[in-house]
C-alpha cells in the first residue's frame, strides 16, 4: 500500500482480519512518507463533525464484528457508557482522527517516514518494483530501499487546491493567504488580522467562517465570505440522495459511458460540497443573535461571485479582484486576511507511476482506466493488480472520496485479492433502482413493476 489515510488504513485494518484460510495467503505492507498519521489537522476545529455516520469507521460495514472498529477503540479507552449516553450519530472529526491514529499505532505492517519514489513492473522477477526513501523527523534521507510486491494498493489522497490567480500570494510567507487545510494552524494570525475573507462554499468554509464569526466581537466583526457558487447551498442528505453513495449506485455509475461519467460529476456537487444544515442552521443563529441589540453584523456573505486576480496591497493587505457573473458586475476588494477553503484534488499518479505508464491503459482525457474492482487496467503483460484508492471519481462517482465506502471498497479489493471472498458483500444496497436493468426476471411481476424495454432492430 502506498499512503496511509483513512482508505489504505482501513484496507491494512480489514487485511489484519482476515479469516485464517485467506491470512497464510496475504502478506502486506503499506508505506507513508509522514511520521504518524494524521487527519485534516488543520481542521479539527472545536466542535465539528463528521458528515458521515460512526458506522463509516475503517470496518464496520464490512465487518461489524472487527476488533478494529469505532466501538471497539470506545470500548479499549472505556468511553462507551458515556457514547452510549452522549446519542451522538455523528462523531467530532478530532474524536475520528484520535481513532484512526489509535487503529495507526497498533496494526502491525504499516511504515511511516518512508517515501514511496517510483513503481517499476519487473517481468523477470513477475512482480513490482517500489523504491523509497527512509527519512528521520527532520526530514532527513536516513537509507533507501527497494521492496517487491504482487499487488500494490494507491492511497496517497487528494491535495489542497489553490486557485491560480491566489497562488502567488499563498506562496509568499509574508502575506496571510492560506488554505483551509492550514487553518488552525494559522489561526491565531488569522484572529488577529482586521479584516478576514473566506472563499468557499462547501464545509470547510462554513465552518471557517463560523469559528471567526463566534471569536470576534459583536458590530466588529469585519468578515467577508464569498462563493462562486449561486447560493450557500445545503448538502443534500435526504435519505433517497444519500443512496447515490451506496454500491448500487457507484456500479450503476461506472457502467455508464465516459461523456456520460463526466457530465454527471460535476452536475452532482450538491452531494458532497454543499453545507450540512445544522451548520447553516448555526451560522444563521450566531448572525441573528448579534442583532439583538440593533444593527447588523458586520459581516458580507456573497455568493455567485468569483476571483479574477489578486495582488498585494502595502505589504500587508490584499486586494481581490471580483466579477458576479450574473450581474456581470466587477469590483475590489480590499482585506487583511484570506482563508481559501477552495477544496482538494487528487493528487496526480503520472510522477510516482512513470515507470509503469508504457503499461497502463486510459480513457480518452488521458486519466487511467479503471475496472469495477478498482484496479488500474493495463497491459496483460502485468500480471499483478494496481488497486486505486479515492483516485477513481472519474470511473465509479461522488462517493469515491466518502468515508461511508472506505470499507466496502477495502473488502472489493481484498475478496479480489483472495479470490475467497472473505468479506461477503450484499447484491443489493439501496431502494433505488439506477437505470433500466436488462436483466431476466425469474419470478412473477407484480402490478405496477417497471419491466425493461428492449428494443430490436
Amino acid at each position: 500500500g502506498i499512503g496511509i489515510g483513512p482508505f489504505n488504513l482501513s484496507l491494512a485494518a480489514l487485511a489484519h482480519g482476515l479469516p485464517q484460510q485467506g491470512a497464510a495467503e496475504l502478506a502486506t505492507a503499506f508505506y507513508d512518507q509522514r511520521r504518524d498519521f494524521r487527519w485534516h489537522p488543520g481542521l479539527l476545529i472545536d466542535g465539528a463533525t463528521l458528515q458521515v455516520p460512526f458506522l463509516a469507521d475503517l470496518v464496520t460495514l464490512a465487518d461489524p464484528t472487527s476488533p478494529w472498529s469505532f466501538l471497539s477503540y470506545l470500548k479499549h479507552k472505556e468511553r462507551l457508557f458515556p457514547f452510549y449516553f452522549a446519542e451522538s450519530f455523528h462523531i467530532q472529526r478530532a474524536e475520528y482522527d484520535a481513532y484512526c491514529r489509535w487503529v495507526a499505532g497498533r496494526l502491525p505492517g504499516l511504515h511511516f517516514g518512508h517515501q514511496v519514489d517510483a513503481v517499476r513492473w519487473n517481468p523477470e522477477r513477475d512482480l513490482f518494483e517500489v523504491d523509497f526513501t527512509q527519512v528521520d523527523a527532520g526530514g532527513e534521507v536516513e537509507a533507501l530501499g527497494r521492496t517487491y510486491t504482487r499487488n500494490l494498493a494507491l492511497g496517497i489522497g487528494t491535495a489542497p487546491y489553490v486557485p491560480e490567480p491566489l497562488r502567488p500570494l499563498a506562496e509568499a510567507p509574508t502575506v496571510p493567504v492560506i488554505h483551509s487545510s492550514e487553518y488552525l494552524d494559522n489561526r491565531q494570525r488569522i484572529l488577529g488580522a482586521d479584516h478576514v475573507t473566506v472563499i468557499g462554499s462547501g464545509q470547510s468554509g462554513a465552518e471557517v467562517f463560523l469559528d471567526l464569526l463566534r471569536s470576534r466581537p459583536a458590530g466588529r466583526e469585519r468578515l467577508t465570505w464569498l462563493a462562486r457558487t449561486p447560493s450557500f447551498a445545503p448538502m443534500e442528505y435526504s435519505k433517497l440522495g444519500l443512496e447515490h453513495f451506496t454500491p448500487d449506485y457507484t456500479r450503476y455509475f461506472h457502467s455508464l459511458p465516459e461523456p456520460v461519467r463526466d457530465r454527471l460529476v460535476p452536475a452532482q456537487w450538491q452531494l458532497h460540497k454543499g453545507i450540512d444544515a445544522a451548520t447553516i442552521a448555526a451560522i444563521h443563529e450566531e448572525l441573528y443573535r448579534r442583532t439583538l441589540d440593533g444593527g447588523w453584523p458586520d459581516a458580507v456573505l456573497t455568493p455567485g461571485v468569483s476571483v479574477r486576480t489578486a495582488g498585494r496591497v502595502a505589504t500587508t493587505k490584499v486586494e481581490l479582484h471580483l466579477e458576479h457573473v450574473d450581474q456581470g458586475t466587477r469590483s475590489r476588494l480590499t482585506t487583511d486576511a484570506v482563508v481559501l477553503a477552495t477544496g482538494y484534488r487528487e493528487r496526480p499518479l503520472a510522477r510516482l507511476l512513470a515507470g509503469l505508464d508504457p503499461y497502463l491503459r486510459k480513457d480518452s482525457s488521458g486519466r487511467p482506466r479503471i475496472d469495477d474492482r478498482y484496479r488500474m487496467i493495463t497491459d496483460p503483460a502485468v500480471t499483478g493488480s494496481v488497486f486505486v484508492q479515492n483516485g477513481e471519481r472519474h470511473t465509479h462517482g461522488v462517493g469515491a472520496p466518502d468515508l461511508g465506502l472506505a470499507a466496502w471498497r477495502s473488502a472489493a479489493i481484498l475478496n479480489t485479492l483472495t479470490g475467497k471472498e472473505p468479506y461477503p458483500q450484499p447484491t443489493r444496497t439501496a431502494f433505488t433502482t439506477f437505470g433500466l436493468e436488462q436483466r431476466e426476471h425469474t419470478r412473477p411481476q407484480p402490478a405496477g413493476e417497471l419491466l425493461p424495454l428492449v428494443e430490436h432492430p
